[in-house]
């Protein structure tokens, strides 16, 4: 099985704040998409045993409190 992501990825850099402040309103932009996708493949993989998928849900998990984190400190809404 594959290693979830390294958890010092930045989910937030600057291509990402870019990214996400030229959005329309309308759209939808998640910094934490890869690792989102990597959960659900490994879910895929294992017939849906979320336990053997713990390591990539955390790495989720952090990554966007991360994001959350940096946005807030930057004075940005989750939504602006």
């Amino acid at each position: 099985m594959p290693a979830p992501a390294d958890k010092t990825d930045d989910p937030w850099d600057e291509k990402t704040r870019e990214k996400f402040n030229s959005k329309s309103r309308s759209e939808w932009l998640d910094p934490c998409q890869e690792a989102a996708s990597r959960s659900i493949k490994c879910l895929n993989r294992n017939g849906g045993d979320r336990k053997m998928c713990q390591e990539y849900f955390q790495a989720y998990r952090d990554c966007k409190k991360n994001w959350i984190n940096k946005r807030k400190a930057e004075g940005g809404g989750l939504f602006t």
